[in-house]
């Protein structure tokens, strides 16, 4: 691994330099990009795996193993080779939130007893579609959810999602919380939770699953905010009665700058452990960034560069329309060269798209090498909310993938 000031934060066994190239999965990146095209996608599974191990480790160390579910939230990337690797590991279920998730799931193996829907703005059309798979495990979101279940499942078990008006997110960035700014319209908030018990009564429907899901991208540094999370939520799966699982959501984060440090799993257990412990309650929790974000490059082709005014810029073939979540969350996509020179110097420029939008900016005042003779760029941390959020805008929405094993 070539060690580099501007680069070392990102490298790994699995994606860094050997001699002057660029490795991701033990392939030469410059390789993948000539054979696969640009801009493309390329997964690792074998992150992925290591991913998914360590979170389950974890909590088997914590003393959770045998009283939690992971549910992978297949919002973050729907790739269907990679669905069927997560089934193939039967370490994980789904976590699905429209009823074409449900139907996709269920194609690339998973049975309909492996998936939790959690949803919001639900037509009658999709309640009909879900109500046909038996096993699936409805979490409402509304009183009107509460109502519309009910009427085709009654006597059933359901989840509540709640919103216990407290967020939390990466450095706490507003646009990644779910709960906490301001009235937002996922879940049930306290004021209306005895009302959602009278209607779930009114259908023989048992509260089994408290839900909350507050917010996405969380470090270690937010883990004394997600114990406040946790414990706003206690009053509700007190209030319950019948709990028997607590789904705690997702959001768990990875490093996307140099001064990130990867979330730290035993402290994590611990705010879990703080809480449950000492009851009987399954825990599930639902990542989808901590299981394929790191694990994907998006592969782009250089266009041009050129100065600006004091501005450094260098074109890419590909925009925000295919992997959206820096210019829409500001979460930056880290570009890197596919070989490098360490003794090379770095020149700080701005890497921008091709869409015509003032947003198609992929990263300000990046240190990158002098580029005459690099037809490439790779951005990491694209397996999570990118592909699956494209569009094809300015009709320039297409794209490749493949899953390295």
């Amino acid at each position: 691994m070539v060690q580099t000031s501007a680069y070392d934060w990102w490298q790994r066994p699995d994606l860094c330099y050997q001699g002057r190239q660029l490795l991701f999965n033990g392939r030469s990146v410059e390789n993948l990009a000539s054979e696969l095209g640009t801009p493309g996608f390329v997964y690792s599974a074998g992150r992925v795996r290591d991913n998914l191990y360590r979170l389950r480790q974890a909590l088997e160390t914590a003393g959770l193993g045998d009283r939690s579910s992971v549910l992978y939230a297949m919002k973050a990337n729907r790739y269907a080779p990679l669905l069927t690797l997560l089934k193939q590991t039967g370490l994980c279920g789904i976590d699905a939130c429209s009823p074409r998730e449900v139907e996709h799931a269920v194609s690339c193996g998973f049975d309909a007893s492996d998936i939790s829907f959690t949803a919001t703005s639900l037509s009658p059309q999709d309640y009909a579609i879900l109500a046909r798979y038996d096993g699936l495990f409805m979490t409402c979101d509304t009183l009107h959810a509460i109502q519309s279940w009910g009427q085709l499942k009654p006597g059933t078990a359901i989840g509540i999602r709640v919103n216990p008006a407290i967020g939390i997110g990466r450095v706490g960035n507003d646009k990644l919380q779910y709960a906490g700014c301001g009235t937002t319209k996922f879940g049930i908030y306290r004021e209306q939770f005895q009302e959602a018990l009278e209607i779930a009564s009114q259908y023989d429907l048992t509260i089994s699953k408290i839900h909350f899901h507050t917010g996405c991208g969380y470090l270690t540094p937010q883990l004394e905010q997600l114990d406040r999370v946790i414990e706003q939520c206690q009053w509700f799966i007190n209030t319950a009665g019948s709990v028997t699982r607590v789904n705690i959501g997702g959001g768990l984060g990875v490093p996307h700058l140099v001064d990130d440090q990867p979330l730290d799993l035993q402290q994590w257990t611990a705010v879990l452990n703080k809480h449950f412990a000492s009851n009987d309650l399954h825990l599930e929790v639902e990542p989808g960034d901590y299981l394929v974000k790191d694990a994907g490059l998006l592969l782009v082709s250089k266009t041009y560069v050129e100065t600006k005014r004091d501005t450094r810029f260098v074109g890419v073939n590909a925009g925000f329309n295919i992997a959206p979540e820096p210019a829409h969350y500001g979460l930056p996509f880290q570009p890197v060269p596919l070989h490098w020179d360490s003794g090379s110097p770095m020149t700080p420029v701005t890497v921008v798209g091709n869409i015509n939008e003032a947003l198609d900016v992929w990263y300000e005042n990046a240190l990158l090498p002098d580029l005459a003779d690099h037809d490439y760029l790779a951005l990491i941390n694209a397996g999570a909310y990118s592909a699956s959020m494209a569009s094809n805008h300015c009709m320039r929405g297409e794209f490749k993938e493949m899953l390295l094993p």
